[in-house]
C-alpha cells in the first residue's frame, strides 16, 4: 500500500469518528452498528414509545414535516415532537430530539448548527428556535410567535427569515433581525445574499412581476412579467445564476393551475417550463409556450430544491393520492416528470442531481423515502404507521 492510500484512510477513519461522536448522534452503539452489515428499513424500531403515547388520544399521529440533507449520507428528519437522522444514507437512524416541539421547518448549513419553525404540542403559535448541539438541544431565540414562514441560513451566523410580505436578515445566528426593504405587495421572496435578492410582486389586475434588487433593497428592477386573472401567491428559488419563480393561479375541486418560470442568466432571459391548467383553477398565470403542461403528480407543488444545474419540484395531489417529483438537468431546457408514490403530501430535499429524499404522508402513516435516480425510484427508508393500522 502506497503512502497515498494509507494517507487516504486515516483521513476518512478520522471523519468517521468525528461523524459518529457529534452530539445527537450517539443513540446507539458505533460497534453495534459496525457489526450489524444490514441496511435497515421500516421504523427501525425508534420513536415506538412516541407513537403509543398519541396512540388512543386526540393528539395527530406521527408523522414527518420536514427533511434535510447535507449529503447523500447525513441528513435529518422532523415532526410532531421528534427529529430523527442518519449518517450512512438511511441504512440507520438515530433518535435525535423526542419532546414538546412539533417541527413545520428544520434548517441545518452544517452538520452541528440549526435552526427550526415549531409549535409547542398542538398550538398555533410558530416560534423560532436555534441548537448548537446537532439537534439534541433546541433554545427558543425570542419570547414572542414569530411570522416567518420560512428561514434559509448561508452558514451558522447568516440568515433570512420570510413571510409572504416581508424578509428579514440575521447575521448573529438569528438572535436580532433587521427589515429588507422589499416592493410593495410582496407574496415571496428569496435573497441568495446581503445584497443580492429576488421578490416576487402581485400588481393588482395585471399578474405577477419578478424584482431584481443587487443594493440590499434599497432599488428594485423588473426582470419578468407573467399575466394572471387570479394572482396571489408566488415562490421564488435562486442559487448563482439560476432563478427559478413559481406563480400560483387558481384552485378549485382540489385541483390547482400554477406555472414555473426558470432562468439561467440571472433574469436576463426565462423559459416558462410548467404551464399546468386546470378546470378547478383555471389559467396558468403567464402566457407563452411551456416545456409541459402538467407538473408533477399534476397536483399542487411543493417546494423545490436547486443544486448545480438541476432544479427538482415535488407535487401531490391528495384526490387521486398521488406524490411525486419533476426535475430538469439542464437549466430548464427539458422538464421530466417522474413516475408517482402513493401519498397525500410530499416534501424534498435533494443534495445532487440524483441524490435525493422525500418525506410523504399516506392513508397510514408518514414514510420517509431515498432515490439514487432522480427519483424514478424510491426507497423506503423509515416509517410511522398511524395507530390501529
Amino acid at each position: 500500500m502506497n503512502w497515498k492510500s494509507r494517507l487516504q484512510q486515516t483521513v476518512t477513519a478520522f471523519l468517521t469518528i468525528i461523524l459518529i461522536t457529534l452530539p445527537g448522534w450517539g443513540a446507539g452503539s458505533p460497534a453495534e452498528a459496525a457489526a450489524d452489515p444490514a441496511c435497515g428499513s421500516g421504523d427501525h424500531g425508534l420513536l415506538q414509545q412516541l407513537q403509543k403515547a398519541h396512540s388512543g388520544t386526540d393528539a395527530a399521529p406521527l408523522s414527518i414535516a420536514d427533511v434535510d440533507f447535507l449529503n447523500a449520507n447525513t441528513g435529518r428528519a422532523a415532526g410532531n415532537g421528534f427529529l430523527i437522522g442518519t449518517s450512512d444514507g438511511g441504512c440507520h437512524f438515530q433518535q435525535i430530539y423526542t419532546g414538546q416541539w412539533n417541527f413545520r421547518q428544520i434548517e441545518f448549513p452544517d452538520n452541528v448548527h440549526g435552526w427550526a419553525l415549531a409549535t409547542v404540542d398542538d398550538g398555533q403559535a410558530v416560534y423560532l428556535l436555534r441548537t448548537n448541539d446537532g439537534g439534541s438541544t433546541w433554545t427558543r431565540l425570542m419570547n414572542k410567535p414569530v411570522t416567518f414562514e420560512r428561514v434559509e441560513f448561508l452558514d451558522g451566523s447568516v440568515g433570512f427569515g420570510y413571510s409572504r410580505a416581508s424578509t428579514y436578515y440575521t447575521r448573529d445566528g438569528g438572535e436580532s433581525w433587521s427589515l429588507v426593504q422589499t416592493p410593495a405587495n410582496t407574496r415571496g421572496a428569496e435573497f441568495t445574499s446581503r445584497n443580492n435578492g429576488w421578490a416576487a410582486v402581485v400588481v393588482p389586475g395585471s399578474g405577477y412581476r419578478v424584482m431584481h434588487t443587487a443594493d440590499g433593497g434599497k432599488s428594485w428592477n423588473r426582470k419578468l412579467s407573467a399575466s394572471a386573472p387570479e394572482a396571489g401567491y408566488a415562490q421564488l428559488y435562486a442559487e448563482g445564476n439560476q432563478v427559478y419563480a413559481l406563480f400560483y393561479g387558481g384552485a378549485g375541486m382540489s385541483q390547482t393551475s400554477y406555472s414555473l418560470y426558470g432562468s439561467s442568466s440571472s433574469g436576463a432571459n426565462w423559459t416558462r417550463i410548467i404551464a399546468q391548467e386546470t378546470a378547478g383553477g383555471g389559467p396558468a398565470p403567464g402566457s407563452g409556450p411551456a416545456k409541459v403542461k402538467k407538473g408533477p403528480a399534476a397536483g399542487t407543488p411543493g417546494n423545490l430544491v436547486l443544486t448545480g444545474d438541476t432544479a427538482v419540484l415535488v407535487g401531490y395531489q391528495p384526490a387521486a393520492e398521488e406524490v411525486g417529483v419533476g426535475l430538469t438537468k439542464d437549466n430548464g431546457k427539458t422538464w421530466k416528470n417522474q413516475p408517482t408514490i402513493p401519498g397525500f403530501e410530499g416534501r424534498i430535499s435533494f443534495t445532487d442531481s440524483n441524490h435525493g429524499w422525500l418525506a410523504v404522508k399516506g392513508l397510514n402513516g408518514s414514510t420517509l423515502y431515498s432515490t439514487k435516480d432522480a427519483g424514478a425510484n424510491w426507497t423506503p427508508k423509515f416509517s410511522l404507521e398511524t395507530a390501529g393500522q
